[in-house]
């Protein structure tokens, strides 16, 4: 459920209407709704009631700093992948004693200032990132807390670019070689080891994967204990879907209910930690464009907007499909088949084709689910400053980051002598 609603065939966020938004704010922008953010947060968080458990929010779906706040007062963790997203989470309220780092590539500097923040846990890939970490560690008399990524070889039945859990992805180690960072982890002084870590991939819609992932991962955790290596939680990633069209992902009750089963038929009650990204901020946003001109062709018509593929890069990168609606509604008008474009200078550049809609120049369309994997994706190309982000929260709305100007697009550069 999110609140994109019709009202008087005008489209609305929340209680403000997408036309007063677009008079004050103009357009391209993103628009999120806060009751949408909070409602999605917290059906994760009560879906496990008593368990312990723990919400670390993936901030690379959306990473504004307004957003992380909302979820920092709601008592949120934060999963992050860069030393910017860390800086990101702190500027935001953020506790780093919440914090998980994952990522394959960490570099010096981000995790000496992870340690030096306290950070709550580093899921590590690689036997060199544990000599690198623990390396680091000791310089600062830390001892840095971890735990390994398992790579379960398991097919998670989405986009390739987004599945993570297969054996020829660069993500996570097989448990052969998982077991031997644990035992040199064990006897490392600087290294205390924590917990077991998987993610088998985003936008997952079934959930036949995370119980066959999840088998595999308490396999490797009666492996550990029989080596004599405790842990205190099993991370089991993110990646729930979210309905761009005409998927049915599970909810977050259904998911946690199958993962509960189980861990209990196994004998097991370890702590959780889930890290949702896309499942809780996707539905939470829409990209507001207007509509610039309206191009009969040939074979197809098009429907040129002021948004571009540096405003929505997944349908060009992954082909996805999302939702576009007009926000005024009206039955003066003829619906057609258009392809909707933007002004970007690339064949790729479309936010959706074959669409049926009934629109003409001037008009505005929104196209939804854009909370998630569209602001922290987008791009400078073609010179175009990237939009403004608008919160809305009740009857009221705030811009939570500016335009940019197109003088913030060379600042920086300079001149040879």
């Amino acid at each position: 459920m999110d609140h994109f609603q019709y009202k008087d065939n005008q489209l609305f966020a929340e209680q403000v209407s997408l036309d007063e938004i677009a008079e004050c704010v103009g357009t391209p922008c993103y628009v999120y709704s806060r009751a949408t953010l909070e409602r999605h947060w917290n059906a994760f968080n009560d879906a496990f009631e008593d368990y312990p458990h723990r919400i670390c929010y993936a901030v690379k779906a959306n990473s504004n700093l307004a957003i992380l706040n909302l979820f920092t007062r709601l008592g949120s963790g934060f999963d992050i992948v860069s030393g910017g997203e860390l800086r990101r989470v702190i500027k935001a309220g953020g506790d780093p004693k919440k914090t998980i780092f994952s990522g394959v590539g960490k570099q010096e500097w981000e995790i000496r200032e992870a340690l030096e923040h306290d950070i709550d846990c580093f899921n590590i890939e690689s036997e060199g990132e544990l000599q690198r970490i623990s390396r680091i560690a000791q310089s600062l008399d830390k001892i840095a807390s971890i735990s390994v990524r398992i790579n379960p070889d398991v097919d998670a039945k989405t986009h390739p670019y987004i599945s993570t859990g297969l054996r020829d992805n660069k993500f996570g180690l097989t448990p052969e070689r998982a077991i031997k960072i644990y035992e040199q982890a064990s006897t490392d002084r600087h290294i205390r080891v924590r917990g077991v870590a998987c993610h088998i991939g985003s936008q997952l819609t079934e959930l036949t994967p995370y119980k066959d992932a999840l088998d595999r991962i308490l396999d490797f955790v009666d492996l550990l204990e029989n080596r004599g290596i405790p842990i205190d939680h099993i991370d089991f990633g993110g990646g729930l879907g979210v309905r761009y069209h005409s998927e049915k992902p599970p909810t977050p009750s259904q998911y946690w209910a199958t993962l509960k089963e189980r861990l209990e038929s196994r004998g097991h009650n370890l702590p959780v930690t889930i890290e949702p990204g896309r499942a809780i901020v996707g539905n939470a946003g829409i990209l507001l464009t207007t509509i610039n001109y309206i191009k009969e062709g040939e074979v197809s018509n098009f429907c040129v907007v002021d948004a571009g593929m540096n405003d929505l890069i997944r349908p060009a990168l992954y082909q996805a499909y999302q939702e576009i609606v007009e926000v005024n509604q009206s039955d003066r008008i003829v619906k057609k088949s258009y392809d909707v474009v933007g002004p970007v200078c690339e064949s790729a550049d479309f936010l959706g084709k074959q669409r049926e809609l009934a629109v003409e120049e001037g008009g505005r369309l929104a196209v939804r689910t854009s909370g998630a994997y569209a602001a922290v994706m987008s791009s400078n190309y073609n010179a175009r400053p990237r939009p403004a982000e608008v919160m809305v929260d009740g009857d009221q709305f705030h811009v939570v980051k500016e335009r940019e100007t197109l003088e913030s697009l060379y600042e920086g550069e300079h001149f040879i002598p």
